[in-house]
């Protein structure tokens, strides 16, 4: 189960079709848009770091210069699949090697038939390499022509971000060169066509056409004769050099066949499928689907960059515009920190080069130490739009407040960093950087604390925890609890430095000014800060929580809209309707702290409020892993067959703006410590599992690294039984 594939193809699907088919390899992704075009796609090549400005969003990864421009004719018609007659299609992502297939049998309009096929890949093994073949397999005598093309004409859904810079030919490969309006990040393209097959190839030229440099190739064809041109393409950006021509250039010279290129991409992923693949038998379904998130979270990991993030919705759509949230640290971060440690390290590098503009956002607040922004982009400033047009009537606006008060993800930030070390055992790279996260985080938070002195507690009010339904709210309990652990996990930090890094620990203290007097009114914050439980081990949402109008989902059936559509914006403040489970999560990240029995209480009281079928795609995941838990079988897998299906099968209706990142990352989450109950001691020192699987699964098995050695885990149902 390696391959996604379709036989029929309609419009009404195509941006859902598009991101679902995206290749990448971690430098780049390119949505799967139709190489000769076709009415109304979404074509998209989106470079990690090339952001530019942008009305509203502030800022967004601008859409790179189209590689993919290919062009047709039999005997001067031009095909398309929006004219003449497609009398057989089929296209395929092959999911071991990221190489994209299709294959149309087209009648033109005047009476000809021809079978073309396009295979494509960005290549794992040269991450500044794409490829493009052609094969065309006329039924006719006659003439046929391929132009292939780069085109510069690119936009970000309207929005236009690159100005030409110049284009040309050079030693037979074609480059063009863009420039983007606002950051003034340079990219350049170099083609160069190889030409293959049985087709007499009878006249080629280059077309200097304006941001548009084309190859035309014409070929006297005869009938079952194969005409083939592979188009090889390198991209680089001023991220990677100043002199991105001649790079690209440089680099398109570079002699290699269609085969070779082939070779060394499919030894790269044989590579990546190693670390990272998941065996299920027994659920051809979940089987697919855990491979194709995979894929998706492999094509969109920085491999060889430490200053870019990977965004809510990747490298595969123009949805969230690039733009990271906590979806990195919560959801994607724990995948790689087991399966691919060297990208897990990226990601967080990523994090702490932007500490600078965290204590900047702090400051501005009013606070001492680090506080990240709930969006980030290239620069680590906040980007999260202020305003955005009404979901249901575009003639109103919105104001997003999660930029100024969905403040958790500080904690979040912190709580990966120490997730890396933990497993990694990666010293080095925590003393250098680590523990800087968090002991500022810390500082954060000694600071963003209120005492309330009538109760003889700290509040963190006016915040946004991870449900997004409910605005304003104070004492939110995974954002207090959060803030908790990171105020406490900041002593066991600094005790750490002081045995292994005494210097280091001399000096972040003198650089931070953690004082006696601060370290102190930490702990007291630790001590005092609201988590209101009571005796039955149910804990409270946020203040007030058990006040609002009780809502079960349940209620709301039938229904195709979320709770928060139901109810409006407003509405959904006063009613026990949940975006996606904060209690449920906070157990989950820090399970040691709570007892099965409280686990339990807060799971039958939240699952059923929470709207995991139309709210947000972070919860399904998790809530899996919760489910298994407290023993819920079939609610586990329930959970998580909604959580594999939601890009695959377009659950919210809403995978043509890109991958639910948080989602496909979340599915492995559901896997490995939900079914396969997976516990690593908390010194790292050891593992053990506690299997649940579904009852139709047969097997599962997958590996993991810890303190850098590979573990793997094989499970069968008839060694360790069922749920």
């Amino acid at each position: 189960m390696w391959t996604l594939s379709d036989t029929t193809f309609t419009a009404r699907s195509q941006a859902h079709q598009e991101t679902i088919y995206t290749i990448g390899n971690g430098y780049l992704c390119t949505r799967g848009a139709m190489e000769e075009g076709y009415p109304d796609d979404r074509r998209a090549t989106f470079i990690h770091g090339v952001f530019d400005a942008a009305p509203i969003v502030v800022t967004e990864l601008a859409n790179a210069p189209d590689w993919l421009p290919v062009a047709i004719f039999l005997e001067g018609e031009r095909f398309s699949m929006a004219t003449g007659t497609v009398e057989s299609f089929t296209r395929a992502l092959d999911l071991r090697t990221g190489v994209l297939t299709r294959a149309v049998r087209w009648l033109s309009p005047g009476g000809r038939i021809a079978t073309i096929t396009f295979e494509r890949f960005a290549s794992l093994a040269d991450e500044h390499l794409l490829c493009l073949s052609c094969r065309v397999t006329p039924e006719f005598d006659g003439s046929i022509e391929i132009q292939a093309s780069l085109n510069g004409n690119t936009d970000n859904e309207g929005l236009a971000h690159w100005r030409w810079q110049a284009q040309g030919e050079s030693n037979g490969a074609i480059y063009l060169s863009n420039r983007t309006r606002q950051s003034g990040a340079d990219v350049a393209l170099a083609m160069r066509t190889q030409v293959e097959g049985t087709g007499q190839c009878v006249e080629q030229a280059f077309w200097n056409v304006q941001n548009a440099p084309t190859k035309m190739l014409k070929f006297a064809a005869k009938a079952g004769e194969t005409v083939a041109v592979n188009k090889f393409v390198s991209v680089f950006t001023s991220r990677d050099t100043a002199a991105v021509v001649e790079r690209a250039l440089q680099h398109a010279d570079t002699a290699i066949t269609w085969a070779d290129a082939l070779d060394a991409n499919a030894t790269a992923w044989a590579g990546e499928w190693e670390r990272n693949d998941i065996i299920i038998e027994g659920d051809e379904e979940a089987q697919i689907a855990m491979r194709f998130n995979l894929y998706q979270m492999l094509i969109a990991a920085p491999r060889h960059d430490d200053r870019v993030n990977i965004g809510a919705k990747t490298l595969s759509g123009f949805g969230y515009r690039g733009h990271s949230f906590w979806d990195t640290e919560i959801f994607m971060l724990p995948l790689f920190i087991y399966t691919a440690p060297h990208i897990a390290r990226n990601l967080l590098n990523y994090r702490y080069q932007r500490l600078p503009a965290a204590r900047h956002k702090a400051a501005a607040n009013g606070y001492e130490g680090a506080q990240f922004p709930w969006e980030s982009a290239d620069s680590g400033e906040e980007v999260t739009p202020t305003w955005v047009t009404h979901f249901a009537d575009r003639t109103k606006m919105v104001r997003i407040w999660t930029g100024d008060i969905e403040i958790h993800i500080s904690a979040d930030i912190a709580y990966a960093t120490c997730l890396y070390h933990r497993i990694t055992g990666d010293d080095a790279w925590f003393i250098a950087k680590g523990a800087e996260i968090v002991l500022d985080t810390a500082k954060f938070w000694g600071a963003r604390a209120e005492w309330n002195a009538a109760k003889d507690r700290y509040d963190i009010n006016d915040v946004i925890g991870p449900d997004e339904n409910h605005e304003h709210v104070n004492n939110n309990a995974y954002t207090n609890a959060m803030a908790q652990w990171n105020l406490r996990m900041a002593f066991t930090v600094l005790d750490w430095l002081k045995a292994h890094a005494p210097d280091v620990a001399a000096q972040i203290t003198i650089a931070l000014d953690l004082n006696e007097a601060r370290l102190a009114h930490w702990r007291e914050v630790i001590a005092k800060v609201l988590i209101h439980q009571e005796a039955s081990g149910l804990i409270e949402q946020f203040e007030g929580f058990y006040k609002l109008r009780p809502v079960l989902m349940a209620d709301l059936e039938p229904r195709s809209r979320s709770a928060q559509e139901i109810f409006g914006i407003e509405g959904a403040n006063h009613v026990q309707a949940i975006k996606q489970p904060d209690v449920l999560m906070m157990q989950y990240l820090l399970r040691d702290n709570y007892s099965a029995e409280t686990v339990r209480v807060n799971y039958d009281y939240y699952n059923p409020r929470t709207d995991l079928a139309y709210g947000s795609s972070l919860g399904p995941s998790i809530q899996a892993v919760m489910a298994c838990e407290v023993g819920d079988s079939e609610g586990a897998y329930e959970h998580f067959i909604r959580a594999a299906r939601a890009d695959l099968r377009d659950v919210r209706g809403n995978a043509g703006d890109g991958i639910h990142a948080a989602s496909a990352a979340g599915t492995w989450h559901s896997v490995v410590f939900g079914f396969a109950g997976l516990r690593v001691a908390p010194d790292g020192s050891g593992w053990t599992i506690r299997p649940r699987l579904p009852a139709h699964w047969k097997r599962l098995a997958f590996s993991f690294f810890l303190k850098g050695e590979r573990q793997q885990v094989d499970i069968t149902a008839q060694t360790f039984g069922t749920a």
